[in-house]
Order: C-alpha cells, then sequence, then structure tokens
C-alpha cells in the first residue's frame, strides 16, 4: 500500500483546495430590517384614530385601547461546541446521536464483534462498512467540499496525515487521555487530531521445531551463514506482495549501506542511494540460497507447511493466522538484533462527521487502555496506550524496543524497484 500514496499529495491538495473555495465564496446580502415594508420608519402613516357618535349626537375622541404586552420568545440556545461540554454531557449529545460511521479497511467482520462492547456500553450503533484503504480514502476526498459528510471516522496511517492539512480536514481529538495516546510517530506529528489504535511489528516468524532459539540469526552476517548452512530454507515476500520482504531488505541496506536520515525525508535524494548497490551484490551473492514468496500471506503458509524454516512476517498476522486455526500455533516470532520496522494505523475525525460526538467518544473508547488490551487479546496488534496490557504478544517487551521506522514513501518505492530490476530481473 506503501507506493499507492505518491498520488495521495496531488489528490489532497486538489480536494483541499475545492472545499476551501465551496465555503468562502461571496456570501449574498442579507435581507434589511426594512424588507416587506413599502415605507420607511420616517415615512409611516400616522395611526388612525376611531371617532364615535356620542348619544348627544357629538362626536367624540375614543380613546384607543391598550396594545397587549406580549412576551418576547426567549432565543433559541446556540449549540455549543463539543470542546465547551463536559466530558459527561459529551457522552448524553453522543447517546442523542446514536449512531457513529467507522471506514475502516481491514478486519471489517472481527471489528464489527468487537465494537460490540462500545453499543453495549453506550447504546450507540457503530457501523463498519466494507471498503478498501483506496476506496475509504477516496470517498473522504470527495466529501470534503460537502457541509456533512458520511464518515464518523476514517482509519489511516501517518504519511496520510502528513500530506493532509490536517487543521482544515480533521477535528482536534477531545480524549482525555490524549496527553497519553500517540498522535506523532515517525517524526510525522497529527497536532492532535489524530491517535494510533493499532501497532504492528515486521520480524521473522520461525519453526522452532526445525531451529533452536539460540540458533536464530540476530544479524546479517549471522543470517548469510544460517542460509549458507540451510539453502532455501528461507523465504522473502516478493515487494509487491507485502511489506514483510521490504522489512529485511531494508535491514540488508542498513547493515551494509548505512544508515541516513535523508531515508525519512519526503523528497528523494539521489546521493542517499548511491551506496545500496552493496545491498543488491549481497542479495546477487546469495540468490540460490533464499527464496522469493508472492506475498506476506504466502510465506507464512509455506513456513506452516515446513517448506522454510526462517520468513520476514507480521507479528499480527501471525497471530491472527494462529487464532483462526489456519496454522500451527507453535510457530513462533522475534525481532533480530538488527532491528525491523514497525508502523502505527491511526483514526482522526473529518470536521463534516455527521455524528461529531459519537465519533470523539468512539476513539476514546477505541484507544482507551481497556479495549487496546483486547485488540491485544484478539488481533494480536501491539496496544498503543502505556496502561494496556501486552502480555499476549508474540514478542516481549525487549524485543519491542528493537523497533526501527519505514522509511519515507520515495525510498521505500525505491527500494522495491530496485529489488526487482537489480536481484530478481
Amino acid at each position: 500500500m506503501r507506493n499507492m500514496h505518491s498520488r495521495w499529495r496531488l489528490l489532497i491538495v486538489f480536494a483541499v483546495v475545492f472545499a476551501l473555495a465551496a465555503a468562502c465564496g461571496d456570501d449574498d446580502d442579507g435581507p434589511t430590517a426594512s424588507d416587506g415594508f413599502s415605507q420607511s420608519a420616517g415615512e409611516a402613516e400616522e395611526p388612525a384614530i376611531e371617532v364615535e357618535e356620542s348619544v348627544a349626537g357629538e362626536e367624540e375622541i375614543a380613546d384607543p385601547e391598550p396594545a397587549e404586552e406580549t412576551e418576547e420568545a426567549p432565543a433559541a440556545d446556540e449549540p455549543r461546541a463539543l470542546a465547551d461540554l463536559t466530558w459527561e454531557e459529551l457522552i448524553a449529545q453522543a447517546q442523542e446521536e446514536g449512531e457513529v460511521a467507522w471506514f475502516q479497511w481491514f478486519l471489517q467482520p472481527r471489528f464489527r464483534e468487537v465494537v460490540e462492547a462500545f453499543e453495549e456500553e453506550y447504546g450507540i450503533e457503530v457501523v463498519v462498512p466494507d471498503g478498501t484503504f483506496d476506496a475509504n480514502h477516496d470517498k473522504f476526498l470527495a466529501e470534503l467540499g460537502r457541509e456533512t459528510g458520511d464518515i464518523d471516522i476514517l482509519s489511516t496511517w501517518p504519511p496520510f496525515i502528513e500530506e493532509s492539512e490536517v487543521q482544515e480536514v480533521f477535528t482536534p481529538l477531545l480524549s482525555p487521555d490524549l496527553d497519553i495516546l500517540i498522535t506523532e510517530f515517525n517524526n510525522i506529528d497529527s497536532e492532535g487530531h489524530g491517535a494510533a489504535f493499532w501497532g504492528n511489528q515486521t520480524g521473522l516468524g520461525y519453526n522452532p521445531d526445525l531451529v533452536s532459539e539460540d540458533e536464530l540469526p540476530q544479524t546479517i552476517e549471522q543470517m548469510e551463514a544460517w542460509m549458507q548452512a540451510n539453502p532455501k530454507q528461507f523465504g522473502i515476500s516478493d515487494p509487491a506482495g507485502g511489506g514483510s520482504g521490504p522489512s529485511f531488505i531494508l535491514a540488508v541496506i542498513r547493515t551494509l549501506a548505512g544508515d541516513s536520515d535523508a531515508y525519512f525525508d519526503a523528497e528523494f535524494d539521489a546521493a542517499a542511494v548511491e551506496s545500496w548497490g552493496v545491498a543488491w551484490e549481497w542479495f546477487n551473492n546469495n540468490r540460490d540460497l533464499f527464496v522469493v514468496t508472492a506475498s506476506n500471506a504466502d510465506s507464512v503458509t509455506r513456513l506452516n507447511d515446513g517448506e522454510f524454516v526462517i520468513v520476514p512476517t507480521y507479528e499480527d498476522l501471525l497471530f491472527g493466522l494462529q487464532v483462526d486455526g489456519a496454522i500451527s500455533r507453535d510457530l513462533k516470532f522475534y525481532v533480530p538484533e538488527w532491528g525491523s520496522p514497525g508502523g502505527r494505523n491511526f483514526v482522526v475525525i473529518p470536521q463534516n462527521a455527521p455524528h461529531p460526538a459519537a465519533a470523539q467518544l468512539f476513539v476514546h473508547w477505541l484507544t482507551s487502555a481497556e479495549t487496546q488490551t483486547t485488540l491485544n487479546n484478539v488481533f494480536g496488534s501491539s496496544p498503543t496506550h502505556p496502561e494496556a496490557d501486552d502480555s499476549n504478544s508474540l514478542i516481549p517487551a525487549e524485543q519491542r524496543a528493537l523497533q526501527t521506522f519505514w522509511p519515507a514513501d520515495a525510498y521505500y518505492d525505491y527500494l522495491s524497484e530496485q529489488f526487482v530490476e537489480q536481484v530478481l530481473n
């Protein structure tokens, strides 16, 4: 999915400009105070005086009847901004709204089961539509010019937030836990407009029946020696089939060509990748020792079948397949000492969300310690709330500290393209 986002930058710019133009159009002149009257106040006629005929035939000027006093209707209360409400008042308004739509792009059937706890606690219906990452984000961009859209909460990732005008398109989050939640990641700051709800980690899955823990490679040099002793027992996914393969490719680049701050810059610097040739040389020298698989899932399936002993994979992918009974629970996962990239998925609230209070309440619930513990138990995702229990994870806390960052899109795309061109072709 990473290589899709070069086009998001242009889409977001056009969408935001369109929305601002729609909001800032010329206002029509409002009605004046004299509309509906034919004369101005200075030209108004004197009120007519009724004349009554007295009993004696004399004309008398009748006293005009006093005008009835009317009470002015109290002005309707202006709706209060959500930020001005107490948390209890916000919950009450959310329950009055009664519904919230969460546009989440993966594991929708399982999440529909998880959110039943929110529905039961607050009496608010949660709608989780089917939709891919691209479809959900295209819809969000298309609705920027509407006063009210269909999306209450959008699941996204930091690069999309970085490419957006957060102040213009997202609503600031109001969760009481906001100060301890993850609102920035990999040098990308949501400015309090987004919060991480899902953590994933790449590393190596392995079959403990075929390799002991003390034999697991911890450096690229050890991995090369292990592959030489166990040819064709290591499988990595094609970059087009997911991020697990690129996570290992990146490790080889970082080890042999060195790290660079440039890898995290949005603008591509050709000088920063001049040394990457040493990585392609390493892969070509060992080309007969590893197998390239079709995808993340293909790697794990073939690990489960005994074809491979070690494969790069995602912690939550391995965990989820084990929970579903698709693969053996005996398979294990670790993060080698060379480090491996991980990510965070975020939720944001569009400024034109149809149920703004319910959206705020749902984001608070989703990122709470209790729900994050549930997600760890159900999906194996790494919690994003510091007080959540992550004891059901496939790795201990000390290995989670080995997490590295993904490079910026331009470098990730170049990495993937060059691996195909220099190694596979």
